[in-house]
């Protein structure tokens, strides 16, 4: 019982260590500028001042278009990761050829790889093409998933292969299993990815600073750095409420999916 409390009491403490920022943003968002400067050490404001920092955010640069280029490019990257992904992993999860467990192999190794390596010639094929300050700049490096294979290749292991040998009985082709019989049961999954997937490339700043320079086309990163920049960084009530807008849409999607989340993390095996 003792070890139980001490366990619970740790986990307390560190969603509160996690929260505190957050907490503190929403809390900066509200205050006047003379008491987010004030020497004293104050939770709760004394003079209500949200209005004023959220109206002059959404005045001072267009936050609400950052955040509806955010969404545009995450459902994006999202659709298309999910549409390679899946058959991706059904196949080296389920089917049998010549290389498979290399070519798993290659895959964990592409998870070593990051965007800074290939950076530079997609973005000069983009610039070729004549592709940048578009959306699709911002989502082509990252519709191949290969995390989304891994983890999806992890849940597709467990599926029975008595149902697809039937399904195959009954006339049914590759694709017509993965998609009618196999994603369905994968939403924990599903779920799960997606909240990875929206979340990193929500919070990308890196590839969105090297092909976007229209500030109508910035994801939340690139416009939080354009309003900062704007506003030389000294007006921090307006910084936070601009903050916490972009912030909103991540936390009710993480909490639409929170229980889908920890079913696919669980039935995965990924720690």
């Amino acid at each position: 019982m003792t070890g139980l409390f001490f366990v619970h009491a740790f986990l307390l403490a560190g969603a509160v260590f996690i929260l505190l920022p957050f907490v503190w943003m929403l809390v900066t968002s509200i205050k006047p500028p003379d008491e987010v400067f004030s020497a004293e050490l104050s939770f709760w404001p004394d003079r209500f001042y949200g209005l004023e920092n959220y109206s002059f955010a959404l005045a001072a640069a267009p936050v609400l278009r950052f955040a509806l280029n955010g969404v545009i490019v995450c459902t994006g990257i999202l659709v298309v990761q999910l549409l390679i992904a899946i058959p991706c992993a059904y196949a080296l999860a389920k089917l049998q050829f010549p290389g498979r467990h290399l070519l798993f192999i290659l895959v964990l190794l592409a998870l070593c790889i990051p965007i800074q390596v290939p950076a530079l010639p997609i973005y000069v094929a983009l610039a070729w093409l004549g592709l940048l300050n578009t959306y699709f700049s911002m989502m082509v490096p990252f519709f191949l998933s290969v995390f989304g294979i891994f983890l999806f290749r992890q849940f597709f292991r467990s599926f029975p292969d008595d149902i697809i040998h039937a399904a195959r009985l009954d006339g049914m082709s590759e694709f017509e299993i993965v998609w009618r019989i196999v994603t369905p049961s994968a939403w924990p999954a599903i779920a799960a990815f997606s909240v990875f997937s929206i979340v990193a490339h929500w919070n990308d700043l890196y590839w969105p600073l090297i092909v976007i320079s229209d500030i109508n086309l910035a994801p939340p990163p690139l416009g939080m750095m354009y309003f900062a920049d704007a506003e030389t960084g000294s007006n921090y009530g307006a910084l936070t409420a601009a903050a916490t807008v972009l912030t909103a849409p991540l936390v009710v999607t993480f909490l639409f999916a929170r229980r889908r989340f920890i079913e696919g993390i669980t039935m995965t095996g990924v720690k």
